[in-house]
């Protein structure tokens, strides 16, 4: 998961490169067809959630600031070892910094994250007594979060609506005709009223999946995807059925 706050690359504004439209779709078809998309991923991916692991709302907004630029599975290798040590936000905050910098060398930019999570945490003790907060203007005003971290401790950790757009949400929306958009925050405001507010947490849980397992960024599986005809970018990738089936990933 790359959440693209902490070390978020230089791009041009513009329309997402991935964007395929529907030519002659209404507003009305593409609703129907975004929410017939979502049933489909629904029985294709029903044990979707998020891949971080964590025990509560601390530990998954610094596992979220950890992931940027990185995967889920390189957080999980280090975040047992890190709780276990710094259990609360007064205990990170007060961590000595090289030893934590040893301790994140595994996510990359580890003296980056090291200052970043350091700064959650002595703004979480400095103006929430240590708590994380349960409104977005709240978590993005925490130095280090961004709407897509602040969405996922909403969804995941308090059960809020909140749709997190990561790279898979917003390559796939746009692939499927949903947004033209490229930056995550217009990504969000363009999906969101296509569903009702109870599917944003589950979608974003879905399309992630969907993302990594069949439609990759580079070669998507095109001819083993649930979603063929319902995809206007429907041979982009490999659509012979036997070596598409070779692309999807367990």
């Amino acid at each position: 998961m790359t959440s693209g706050v902490l070390v978020r690359p230089e791009r041009e504004g513009g329309p997402s490169k991935h964007f395929t439209a529907r030519p002659g779709e209404t507003r009305l078809g593409l609703v129907r067809r975004a929410r017939q998309i979502h049933r489909v991923l629904a029985e294709r991916h029903p044990g979707a959630r998020l891949q971080l692991r964590w025990d509560d709302p601390f530990q998954l907004l610094v596992a979220g600031v950890l992931a940027a630029q990185t995967t889920d599975e390189r957080v999980n290798s280090v975040t047992p070892e890190l709780f276990a040590a710094y259990p609360d936000a007064a205990a990170l905050a007060e961590a000595d910094p090289a030893g934590l910098e040893e301790m994140l060398r595994p996510v990359g930019y580890y003296r980056l994250k090291t200052e970043a999570v350091q700064k959650v945490a002595r703004r979480l003790v400095s103006a929430h007594r240590g708590r994380v907060p349960r409104t977005l203007d709240a978590l993005v005003a925490i130095p280090w979060v961004g709407r897509k971290t602040a969405n996922m401790v909403l969804a995941n950790a308090y059960g809020r609506p909140a749709l997190t757009v990561d790279t898979h949400v917003g390559r796939l929306s746009a692939r499927w005709g949903w947004t033209d958009a490229w930056d995550p925050a217009d990504v969000e405001t363009e999906v969101a009223p296509l569903f009702p507010r109870r599917d944003w947490a589950p979608l974003a849980d879905r399309a992630t999946a969907h993302g990594r397992r069949i439609c990759h960024s580079r070669k998507p599986a095109c001819g083993a995807c649930p979603l063929a005809a319902l995809c206007p970018s429907y041979g982009v990738g490999e659509t012979d059925p036997e070596r598409a089936a070779g692309l999807v990933k367990s």
